[in-house]
């Protein structure tokens, strides 16, 4: 057999290419500096792939940004109004990723979204009545040929067509099938292109057909295929898919004249099944069977009772998704050694991938004997008070009362607020002081004592600017938190954090995943010091700020040896403690932040609430269902597509909810219109991911186009998301603008 896997890690073993690409937006180095920073890491990356002994090795999985805007811009799915900007290409490249904003043009970020169930962001192309898809870019054959000057006769790597249709955006009045010819002719020129410096496989990325596909869309996927296929270019087509099954289109795909198809064995419920069903003899089935998502090793005997009932001639071992979302390597980490033993990162998946293929070989006794020794023992123990209160739990503990329209007017009471009321996510800027002050107190260079005095002296002067500026719920700024899961995580039993266990999150933005290592209760209070603080340097609110159960479930590396749902419960209870905690200590707005509801649920709509919702929206609801009716619990979600569950977020029964809307042009309002949605919204009413400013009048017309689908006593005015990774200058700004948007629309109210 042979060996590969999807996709590698970009961001570099220490984040290199995050810290190279932060230098060129400074203006730091030159556009040429950073181009070569990121060939000599994508050198690097390609020969620890090869020294792991994989035998293929993909190429133009590297990205600057994102691979589907890389894409983008490869078929030329880019606005003229950007083409036509004095700007080099990179220039326009990262002015639709995140913005632009200077003398040459004033260009917004293109919308961003969830990669499917993972917690990495895509950015969304827009095809346009005059979008003329075409070959138009060259980074793909740069990067296979930057391969082959090392010695490396590597796999390029691209979104495939039916994929790049699905998840893109339509201007109103096209659709995909009208590009569908035109994309079919630039893929193959692709081909040709390929074929011409020596490659001979494409992998091309469907991971759309792992969805509920509907009769259209499988009539689409079948139409670019049977066209892309006539003509293959001398290449040999790899279609490969994850995080799923294909079982709408299992019978259609093995039937295409494709050369090879890539299957998920982790995530694909149904994926053994239909292969045993029948795999053609003319085709090289790759499996994957290393989880690409989680950091847990690999049960090699599991693995191996799942290839061995796999009836293809030819196979070839993979990991189940690209490696990008797991960490880069365990040998940067400090656990002992009984705990890191229990972990593989991205390039120790590489030596599991290869120890499978050994084992079928019969050349991997000892790694296998080795692997079972470690599955052998038991990990963690049992906290049976935790067990036994779970145990105990009924409906009343999953319902709050009075109901939403009573609770509704008791909190317009006590609180006051004006039409509108403005307020925003949480997190302010995190400068260098703050992140140099929480390091040397980590480090003990800094006493508790100075720490908290630096602490406090910044949320006065952030509470006392939210104050000048005439915000109406304030918020004391998270400057003690490294992380909205991590920060919470810490104060929990049963989690592990890393060192360097980075994951790219969107653009260069990188995550550290803390690890769920045994059954997790609150240790001590978390977060009730710092808010009532800043409450008691204020007349006005100060909500409180927390991180959901599910949230934290989702952004954290879950355990494999109970069920995720078990997990959430378990951090559920522990964030309930903290927000009556919260609550005694006289904060009466609460926001508990569910950013990553969506991420676990599930492809396919059949599973969605037996295998998901029907618990992570009670496990919401156990957390706030015994606060007094005057206590207003606050949400957030953030770059999703929320408008196919609108009713279960209505379910989770909070009072007020804030949304990311300004990237995706507000069209969630519409789905709670139709679906008559209760609860108080926030819909972000500009881009923080951006460092762009918003311009003079653009909020005043983004909270008239929300007045227009939303009565304004429903409404909240606010920024998409927190801004700790925004500068204070454009964060200012920007806020200052919101608050006389906000005021100005009340005028005309």
């Amino acid at each position: 057999m042979s060996t590969t896997i999807i996709g590698f890690p970009r961001l570099g073993e220490f984040r290199e290419l995050k810290f190279t690409t932060e230098k060129y937006f400074r203006k730091e180095i030159s556009e040429e500096e950073l181009l070569a920073a990121a060939k000599d890491l994508r050198a690097k990356h390609w020969n620890i792939v090869k020294e792991k002994g994989i035998t293929e090795i993909p190429s133009n999985d590297f990205s600057h940004y994102d691979n589907f805007l890389d894409a983008a811009f490869l078929f030329n799915v880019v606005p003229a109004s950007v083409q036509n900007l004095d700007l080099s290409d990179l220039e326009r490249y990262f002015a639709l990723g995140r913005g632009y904003q200077g003398e040459k043009g004033d260009v917004r970020a293109l919308p961003m979204k969830k990669w499917f169930n993972t917690n990495y962001h895509y950015i969304v192309p827009k095809f346009e009545k005059d979008t003329q898809v075409k070959l138009a870019g060259h980074k793909i054959f740069d990067e296979f040929q930057e391969a082959k000057e090392l010695g490396l006769n590597t796999r390029p790597v691209l979104v495939g067509p039916f994929t790049f249709l699905q998840l893109s955006d339509f201007e109103e009045g096209v659709k995909a099938e009208d590009f569908v010819d035109s994309l079919v002719a630039a893929y193959q020129e692709v081909f040709a292109k390929l074929a011409e410096l020596g490659a001979t496989r494409i992998q091309l990325d469907e991971a759309a057909l792992v969805k509920d596909l509907t009769a259209e869309e499988k009539a689409l996927f079948l139409n670019l295929y049977n066209k892309l296929l006539a003509d293959k270019k001398g290449l040999e087509v790899l279609l490969q898919t994850y995080f799923g099954d294909v079982r709408d289109v299992y019978a259609d795909l093995v039937n295409l004249p494709v050369d090879a198809i890539g299957l998920d064995f982790v995530e694909g419920k149904k994926t053994l099944e239909l292969v045993k069903a029948g795999f053609p003899a003319d085709k090289t089935l790759y499996a994957g069977i290393v989880n690409g998502k989680n950091i847990w090793r690999n049960n090699y005997e599991k693995s191996l009772a799942v290839l061995e009932q796999i009836p293809a001639e030819n196979i070839v071992l993979t990991s189940s998704c690209s490696l990008l979302h797991v960490p880069f390597t365990t040998a940067n980490e400090e656990f002992e050694p009984a705990i890191l033993n229990h972990f593989a990162f991205a390039v120790e998946k590489l030596d599991e991938i290869r120890d499978l293929d050994a084992i079928r070989n019969g050349q991997g006794e000892a790694a296998l004997a080795a692997n079972k020794e470690l599955f052998a023992t038991e990990r963690v123990g049992e906290n049976a008070e935790l067990r036994a209160r779970i145990a105990g739990l009924t409906d009343a503990d999953y319902t709050r009362l009075p109901a939403f329209a009573e609770r509704e007017a008791i909190q317009e009471e006590a609180f006051k607020l004006p039409a509108l009321p403005t307020t925003t996510i949480g997190s302010f800027p995190q400068t260098k002081e703050v992140r140099a002050k929480r390091l040397a107190y980590r480090k003990g260079e800094l006493s508790q004592e100075e720490y908290d005095a630096f602490l406090a002296e910044t949320i006065d002067e952030w509470i006392k600017w939210q104050e000048d500026i005439d915000f109406d719920v304030l918020v004391h700024g998270e400057f003690e938190r490294n992380d909205m899961v991590e920060y919470f995580g810490q104060n929990l039993s049963g989690y592990l954090f890393s060192k360097n266990g980075w994951v790219q999150s969107y653009g260069m933005r990188g995550v550290k995943p803390p690890i769920i290592w045994g059954d997790v209760t609150r240790l001590n209070p978390i977060t009730v010091k710092w808010s009532s603080y800043a409450q008691s340097r204020t007349n006005k609110p100060v909500k409180g700020m927390l991180t959901g159960p599910v949230t934290i479930l989702n952004w954290s590396f879950p355990r494999e040896d109970i069920s995720i749902k078990d997990s959430t419960l378990q951090i559920a209870l522990a964030i309930k403690d903290e927000v009556l905690d919260l609550e005694a200590a006289g904060v009466k707005i609460i926001q508990i932040d569910e950013a990553a509801l969506r991420e676990k649920l599930p492809l396919r709509r059949s599973d969605w609430y037996e295998d998901y919702l029907d618990w992570a929206i009670p496990a919401f609801r156990l957390v706030h269902s015994t606060v007094a009716p005057d206590t207003q619990i606050h949400t957030h979600m953030c770059y999703s597509e929320f408008t196919d569950i609108i009713p279960a977020i209505d379910n989770m029964d909070a009072d007020v909810i804030s949304f990311e809307a300004s990237r995706s042009n507000l069209e969630i309002l519409d789905e709670l219109k139709a679906k008559n949605f209760q609860t108080e919204v926030g819909p972000g009413v500009y881009d923080i991911h951006s460092p762009r400013v918003p311009n003079e009048g653009e909020i005043d017309n983004t909270i008239e186009a929300i007045l227009a689908k939303v009565p304004s006593k429903k409404v909240w005015i606010n920024p998409d998301c927190g801004l700790k990774t925004r500068g204070i200058p454009e964060t200012k700004e920007s806020l200052i603008r919101l608050v006389e948007a906000a005021k100005a629309a009340r005028e005309k109210l």
